[in-house]
């Protein structure tokens, strides 16, 4: 048997180990000893989308808000939450009332390390007394913590949207909503 054949047959012994030890470790972290059924409460539902982004199921029952913008664009907000963790997020649904089809590559931010062209990451929260502009987040590559791929959308269409920021602080509940090219919109925080 030749050494790279003997490497071959390592190398694959090494995987097989070491995908039965992480198989073990996360078996062993599945439960903490109380059986009850996990009913999902407590928990924010999310929507998957196909970049492997979870973004937040939209409740398109209340409305907070509306933008409309040129080209027969309109933003409906649903819900402007603040959760635990010190951040706010904005849910809403951007439908295309026009008669052309809508690409969002005026609401991005002009970062240029943002990949996606179509995206609400050049929204912000503004606190008018306190004198604060709040950005949309970035993750640990510098993604924006919003919805992406707003491209493509057909007259009459809509889509879910959401936008996650740094909380203001617990005084302060109500903010201006803005993404460029559209009118700001007041709204209430909740939560």
């Amino acid at each position: 048997m030749s050494i790279r054949h003997t490497t071959k047959a390592r190398r694959g012994a090494a995987a097989t180990a070491l995908a039965a030890a992480l198989a073990l470790a996360m078996a062993g972290c599945g439960s903490d000893g109380d059986d009850k059924p996990d009913d999902g409460a407590g928990r924010a539902s999310t929507a998957a989308k196909d970049d492997g982004k979870q973004e937040p199921a939209v409740d398109s029952s209340k409305t907070i808000g509306q933008m409309k913008g040129p080209g027969g664009i309109v933003v409906t907000l649903h819900s402007a939450v603040r959760d635990d963790g010190g951040f706010v997020t904005v849910t809403g649904t951007v439908t295309n009332r026009g008669s052309q089809l809508f690409n969002a590559i005026d609401w991005r931010s002009k970062e240029t390390e943002v990949k996606s062209q179509s995206s609400v990451s050049g929204a912000s929260l503004i606190d008018e007394k306190g004198k604060k502009r709040y950005l949309v987040l970035r993750d640990t590559d510098g993604q924006c913590l919003c919805t992406t791929g707003l491209s493509g959308i057909k007259p009459n269409e809509s889509r879910p949207l959401f936008a996650q920021f740094p909380a203001p602080p617990k005084s302060v509940t109500e903010v201006d909503f803005q993404i460029p090219t559209m009118p700001s919109v007041g709204i209430t925080l909740s939560g």
